[in-house]
């Protein structure tokens, strides 16, 4: 899709990726509405500062009925617990699953009808390696990324008839302030990772891998 003049809609903006995101899309001549449960610490100049917590219907509703000339959504806001899925806390499970599939569900829905009713355009989810590779250690994030993947898939087919892409983006660690416990070298900057991923949004590919170890675990996904 062409970003230039696109009205994107990026949920977690106040900080690392979609807040990088943010920026890029200004750049590329988008005009932005940055969305935080905390959008008084949203810094970026130029953008639209909004209210939106992903795990509350009525907030993304009002969001949705803000940004009527929206064109382009990024579902980027996320949450890592570390939750282990036989021993972690039920509620840092159901969190995960709260944030990353019914939040990226709900935003889809209410969005999609602005998106459509603009002439069409864009969905970007932000996922994860951990999509694919299941690591016990965050298997309430892998399982609520999972999910995500196949509501990415599925949404994909149901909005191509309005005229809206959709597509994903699978990442590992990012230099972030999710992953300051990762050692550097192990981290993608988030600038590359955001350019990967605009990149292939404006190039209409459905699924985006932003590093090699991604690229790798897709490739693998057969055996």
């Amino acid at each position: 899709m062409q970003l230039t003049n696109a009205v994107a809609v990026v949920t977690g903006a106040n900080r690392g990726l979609g807040r990088v995101l943010a920026a890029q899309l200004q750049q590329r001549g988008a005009k932005v509405y940055a969305t935080s449960r905390h959008p008084d610490k949203i810094d970026l100049p130029g953008v639209t500062p909004l209210y939106l917590d992903v795990t509350n219907p009525k907030s993304i509703e009002e969001a949705a009925r803000s940004a009527p000339d929206a064109t382009l959504l990024i579902n980027n806001a996320g949450v890592s617990t570390h939750a282990q899925l036989t021993t972690g806390p039920l509620d840092d499970i159901k969190l995960e699953m709260e944030t990353h599939y019914f939040g990226t569900l709900a935003t889809t829905r209410a969005f999609a009808p602005v998106i459509a009713g603009n002439g069409g355009g864009g969905i970007l989810n932000v996922l994860s390696v951990l999509s694919w590779a299941h690591p016990p250690q965050y298997g309430a994030y892998s399982a609520a990324k999972a999910a995500a993947w196949a509501l990415t898939n599925a949404t994909r087919g149901e909005l191509a008839e309005r005229n809206i892409q959709v597509s994903a983006l699978h990442v590992a660690y990012m230099d972030t302030d999710m992953a300051t416990y990762v050692p550097k070298e192990d981290k993608t900057d988030p600038e590359v990772v955001a350019k990967i991923a605009l990149d292939g949004l404006a190039a209409g590919l459905p699924e985006i891998l932003a590093d090699d170890f991604t690229r790798t675990v897709k490739a693998s996904l057969a055996g």
